[in-house]
């Protein structure tokens, strides 16, 4: 079996180097001097692999919203219950405080999105694909007659990815607005009025 490029194992290196540096600093303040740091690179080192600060942070990017969406994709592969798997996805989908990891990378870089349309279109797919998940939950809930909708199945999973993105931000804010336990009663009485089922009882 062939083994990985060198190139292959420095672009990896870099991509962890870049996930810390903007889990320390933060994407606004960050130089392509501080990943290079973090690498024990010279900046020309770092823009052999990369050609530019912007792609090598697309890269974090894209990382970091494929391993969330498997992650919490992952969190409920095993749960037959509409009820219990609607919930489980409700907290699969929370920061677990103002330091998560993954949560804190995927919205310190959503500040490029505004700009970039590349970054845009992984927002984009990263949305796409947690409202895919809530769309076949509560069209499951609905077919077995435990979830009676209140709308159509995909409005109503827009509508919570919505909430938990807004309210995930205030979580990782330096100082919270709210807690993780209390996002996840807001969300959770919202999908309960929205499937018209009691999904804590």
């Amino acid at each position: 079996m062939p083994r990985p490029s060198r190139a292959h194992h420095k672009r990896a290196e870099l991509i962890t180097a870049a996930r810390q540096a903007v889990i320390d600093r933060g994407v606004l303040d960050l130089r392509l001097r501080d990943v290079a740091d973090k690498a024990a690179m010279s900046t020309g080192s770092v823009l052999y692999y990369f050609p530019s600060l912007a792609e090598l942070l697309f890269e974090v990017q894209r990382e970091a919203v494929e391993r969330f969406c498997v992650d919490r994709e992952e969190a409920i592969r095993d749960e037959p219950d509409p009820r219990r798997k609607l919930i489980r996805t409700i907290r699969a989908g929370l920061p677990t405080g103002k330091d998560d990891e993954l949560c804190v990378l995927i919205y310190e870089l959503g500040a490029y999105a505004r700009r970039d349309p590349a970054y845009a279109a992984e927002h984009i797919r990263l949305c796409e694909r947690q409202v895919a998940l809530y769309t076949a939950i509560l069209e499951t809930g609905s077919a077995t007659g435990e979830f009676d909708l209140t709308r159509d199945a995909t409005t109503i999973a827009r509508g919570l990815v919505a909430l938990e993105d807004g309210l995930g931000l205030h979580i990782t804010q330096a100082v919270p607005t709210f807690t993780t336990p209390q996002a996840e009663a807001i969300l959770i009485a919202h999908a309960a009025d929205a499937t018209r089922c009691e999904l804590e009882s």
